[in-house]
Formats: C-alpha cells, sequence, structure tokens
C-alpha cells in the first residue's frame, strides 16, 4: 500500500467517523458548564443588570420549542427525527438509515466497477450516503416551509374575519383548518386536535411552533399569547400581523429577484467542470478515465473537489440573505 492509498484510506475512514459522530454526538461538556455556571451567575447576582438579563432568559426560555431543546441538547438522533417530522413525509429514522446505506452501497458499487479502487470508492459512497438524504430532506423541509409561509397570511386574515363576526378564537382556528389546503390546514388541524382533547390553546400552538421553528409562527404564538394575558382588540392586533407578514414576504421577493443574477453565475461557476468532465469523459473516457485509476490524479481530484466545495460555500454565502 503506497502513500496515496494510505492517505485515500483515511479520507475515508475521518468522513465514515465525522457522520457517526455528527449522528450520535451530543452537547459539548464544555458549553453546557459554562450556560450551567452562567445561571448560578445570574440566579445569585445582586446587579440589576443581571436581574434583569435573567428574567428576560427565563421569558425566552419559557417560550423555547421544547422539542427543540430535546432535539438540540440530548443528541443528534432526536434532531434528525424532527428534521424528518418536518419534511411532512411519514419518514422514519430506521427508513432514512436504510435509504442511506443503500445509496452507500449502490455508488460504492458503481465507482468499484468502473474504477477499480475500492478507497476511492469508499470515500465517494460514505460522502453519497451521507449527502444525498441530507440534501433531499432540506430540500423537503424548505418546500413545506414556503409553502406554509406563502399561505400563513391567508390564515391570519380568515382568522381576522371569524374573530371580527363574532367567533371565539378557538372556533376561528378550526375553520382555518378546514378552509385552508396545504401544511398550513394540517398544522391548524392538529392545533384542534390538541385543544379537543383537553390542551390549552397556549400548550397546542406551542407544540406546532416547536415542530415549525418558523419566526413568522412564534410571531403569531406570542401575539396570541400577549392579547390573551392582556386583552385588547385581538383581530386588530393579527391584521397588523398579517401585514407585517406580507411586507416580509414581498422583502423576501425583492431580494431573491436582486441576487438572482449571482446565483445563476455561482450555478453555472460551480457546475461547469462537472459538465466539461462528463463530457469529455463520454468522448474520449480512455483519456480522462486515469482520474480512476491513477493514484496522484485521485489525489489531485479529491483536492479540487474539497476547494470548489469551499467556492461553493462561499459564494452561497455571498448571496444569501435573512430577513
Amino acid at each position: 500500500m503506497n502513500i496515496f492509498q494510505i492517505l485515500l484510506f483515511a479520507a475515508g475512514l475521518t468522513a465514515s467517523l465525522g457522520v457517526v459522530w455528527l449522528a450520535l454526538a451530543g452537547p459539548s461538556p464544555a458549553k453546557e458548564s459554562a450556560r450551567r455556571l452562567s445561571q448560578v451567575r445570574y440566579r445569585h447576582s445582586e446587579s440589576a443588570v443581571d436581574k434583569v438579563e435573567a428574567q428576560m432568559r427565563k421569558a425566552v426560555a419559557a417560550r423555547r420549542p421544547r422539542v427543540h431543546q430535546i432535539a438540540g441538547s440530548t443528541s443528534r438522533i432526536e434532531a434528525l427525527a424532527l428534521r424528518l417530522h418536518r419534511t411532512g413525509k411519514d419518514w422514519t429514522l430506521q427508513q432514512y438509515f436504510l435509504a442511506s446505506f443503500a445509496i452507500f452501497g449502490a455508488v460504492a458499487a458503481f465507482v468499484l466497477l468502473k474504477s477499480g479502487a475500492p478507497l476511492l470508492a469508499l470515500v465517494v459512497g460514505v460522502l453519497a450516503g451521507a449527502g444525498i438524504p441530507h440534501i433531499v430532506v432540506n430540500h423537503l423541509i424548505k418546500r413545506r416551509t414556503n409553502e406554509f409561509i406563502g399561505k400563513f397570511a391567508d390564515a391570519i386574515d380568515l382568522l381576522v374575519r371569524g374573530l371580527r363576526s363574532g367567533l371565539p378564537v378557538t372556533e376561528t382556528l378550526g375553520i382555518v383548518a378546514s378552509e385552508i389546503p396545504g401544511a398550513v390546514g394540517q398544522e391548524f388541524k392538529l392545533i384542534t386536535e390538541r385543544i379537543k382533547i383537553g390542551k390549552t390553546m397556549e400548550d397546542s400552538l406551542q407544540d406546532t411552533a416547536d415542530r415549525l421553528n418558523l419566526p413568522e409562527f412564534s410571531f403569531f404564538c406570542i401575539t396570541l399569547a400577549i392579547q390573551r394575558e392582556t386583552g385588547g382588540n385581538l383581530a386588530e392586533t393579527l391584521a397588523n400581523l398579517s401585514d407585517v407578514l406580507r411586507k416580509r414576504a414581498q422583502m423576501k421577493l425583492k431580494i431573491r429577484a436582486m441576487s438572482s443574477e449571482s446565483k445563476a453565475s455561482a450555478y453555472i461557476v460551480g457546475s461547469l467542470p462537472f459538465i466539461v468532465f462528463g463530457l469529455i469523459y463520454w468522448v474520449n473516457s480512455s483519456y480522462i478515465g486515469k482520474f480512476f485509476e491513477d493514484d496522484r490524479l485521485i489525489v489531485a481530484g479529491m483536492g479540487g473537489m474539497i476547494w470548489m466545495s469551499i467556492g461553493a460555500f462561499i459564494m452561497a454565502k455571498m448571496v444569501s440573505f435573512e430577513i
């Protein structure tokens, strides 16, 4: 075994261990210790600033998603289960891992048959088995999130009309569940079902906010909670919230339109090397087939892919804007 094969084996082993660590690792002991020390300091401090900050931390923690806390503080497995739930599909962890292993086996076998290099097949198989399911889940979460946000303002307008006509809040939630299709109707239906079995409206809304983890829905939950505690015109407050959400969506569309040219350039620059590689392999496979046989070319190709990944990450950050 020469030096290049040793490097490939080390890279594949490192990637495999990294995937296992990301899936099973828990919280950082140092961060957890620092968090507990800060809680003790705020609890026993005599400073007015520390006391106010402690009260603010308690208020935020009281409304923090419990499921998200569990997923983020105990294990990566529960975080993955939460991500699968956000896709809107009835997928389980077993199905996710089976799909990952199936993709790993199929890609590794294909690369091994084409190149005859087992170490390269191992590395490419691990990357494909860990990356492709993650990308698919991200795409489904993003699509369902966009669908929810697109119709959420209409759902709030329907709530406002119901409240102005004299209906109670719980009944207007049921109307939204039956009238609004898609993800919004599904989530509001779950809220009404929890209320029917005895949960309070605040807890039912918070459970949904835990799973969705959307600022728009968190605004909605906080608005309802504050209005129930302080009183006032709930219909007017929700109407203002609907207007804010629509303006927020318009701002996102403007930013998307302004950054579309940069995104298109990034897609072209990022995909062009792979397109050229595929065309050359199709025209003259023997010429470029050395990348699957020569150890030096394999290492050079892996280095090029790493640098391209870094460049793609930087370009993605340059055209990504948060509102």
